[in-house]
């Protein structure tokens, strides 16, 4: 059903359209991010527990693994059916399966199964999140200042991390069931607001008083107030997985972000738990405090677009970043044994340094390669590419939380070594797409 493509609720007008679109699949994204967050926060709850280390780095295996085997079939999928529709159903389930992680504590579930289960799952329907917004973004706006847009929208990563840091740190000392159930809720809701609200850039002519569909190279004209013409004509078929992969850049790139997920990862799901070791702050405070690095990010991956943006050189900007961010995490690591200012300042420079080159490429490059000259104008890749790039780094994603829950048992060096190899690889690799 060719109608099927638009939502129920078309209520702007077409100049507001493209700024209530950037403004929605920002929010959609802040809701995967999060949710996502909890389990970094509620992880310190256990910090004295035999062999937790292990159990929760397994745990974040089992989602992370989830999600980067899950991206690269996600990303096809997604190239073929509506966007609207397959991302309100990866909404929605993510929402089921939030809220199922912490129905187990309140319903006294201690099964260890049970929760890789819903971290497998819920790893596995949150990949419908990142390749269609980015899609959906990438179609709205075209190449024009692209870094410096995209570098502001990729702030619902920062700003998901933040409200998910402090919605389950309210919760996490009394009633930790709570800190899951809350974001599995809101994500669950903004899907439904997915459904009623998102358009499809790649669907869109122009703006008209009446809607033409195609349905065998013909226009149904139906006619509605404020609403899209599109296209007629047939569409080109979507990109293949190898076709993808042959677009100049993709690889490189792919890799370069191998390594900066990996060291964005660890902090995403250590961090608090080694400021409650290392600052010596209850599961509340290490959690507030964690989002200090998130707040870097944001004007990190901002920063990153513009300079870019500038420069003309993605490639160029990741490195400079890259190179930057390895003297800072050795810092890091030094700093907490000054007290909680540097820690702070620390935080921010970290922060900053090593999500604008994760944010760059994860954005603005994966749509500058998506909508590649050697496509000739075919739209339908994008959605393939940006699932082949976030799917590699993904696999970073994957490793780095469990090599830190492995690391760690050794002392808090081994880690920030493991993160600074990381780095430098990430920096070996980018170096080769300049």
């Amino acid at each position: 059903n060719p109608f099927s493509l638009l939502p129920p609720c078309v209520v702007l007008s077409p100049s507001r359209y493209r700024a209530f679109t950037f403004s929605l699949t920002f929010l959609l994204y802040t809701s995967f991010h999060l949710s996502r967050k909890p389990i970094s926060i509620v992880k310190v709850t256990y910090v004295y527990k035999s062999n937790y280390k292990q159990l929760l780095g397994a745990m974040d295996y089992s989602f992370l693994c989830a999600y980067a085997v899950g991206m690269f079939l996600s990303g096809i999928i997604g190239e073929r059916l509506p966007i609207r529709l397959y991302l309100t159903f990866g909404m929605l389930m993510s929402g089921l399966f939030t809220c199922l992680f912490g129905l187990g504590y309140i319903y006294s579930i201690h099964s260890l199964g049970f929760y890789i289960f819903v971290q497998v799952a819920n790893g596995l329907v949150q990949t419908t999140g990142w390749p269609s917004v980015v899609t959906c973004i990438g179609n709205w706006f075209g190449k024009g200042r692209r870094g410096l847009i995209m570098g502001i929208w990729n702030s619902h990563t920062s700003v998901g991390n933040i409200l998910g840091s402090l919605i389950a740190g309210y919760w996490v000392s009394s009633n930790w069931g709570l800190s899951f159930i809350v974001p599995g809720l809101i994500i669950a809701a903004m899907g439904i607001i997915c459904f009623l609200f998102l358009i499809e850039r790649e669907y869109c002519y122009n703006w008209d008083t009446e809607l033409l569909l195609p349905q065998d190279n013909s226009s149904v004209s139906v006619p509605v107030q404020q609403v899209v013409v599109v296209k007629s004509e047939s569409e080109p078929s979507a990109i293949s997985f190898m076709g993808a992969l042959r677009i100049p850049g993709v690889i490189e790139f792919s890799l370069c972000l191998l390594f900066a997920k990996l060291v964005s990862y660890t902090f995403l799901f250590w961090l608090p738990l080694y400021i409650t070791k290392t600052a010596h702050l209850d599961a509340k405070k290490a959690g507030d405090l964690s989002t200090l690095f998130d707040v870097g990010g944001i004007v990190g991956g901002i920063l990153a677009g513009v300079i870019s943006d500038k420069l003309g050189k993605r490639a160029t900007t990741c490195a400079v970043m890259l190179l930057l961010a390895a003297p800072i995490l050795y810092g890091f690591s030094m700093i907490s044994e000054f007290g909680l200012g540097p820690t702070i300042g620390m935080l921010l420079v970290c922060g900053g340094l090593v999500n604008g080159p994760y944010a760059l490429i994860t954005t603005a490059v994966a749509a500058d390669l998506g909508t590649h000259k050697s496509l000739k104008g075919n739209a339908r890749a994008l959605s393939t590419v940006t699932a082949i790039i976030d799917g590699t780094g993904s696999v970073g994603a994957a490793i780095g939380p469990l090599l830190a829950g492995v690391l760690s048992s050794q002392g808090w060096d081994q880690v920030f070594y493991m993160l600074m190899a990381a780095d430098f690889l990430a920096l070996l690799v980018g170096a080769d797409a300049c």
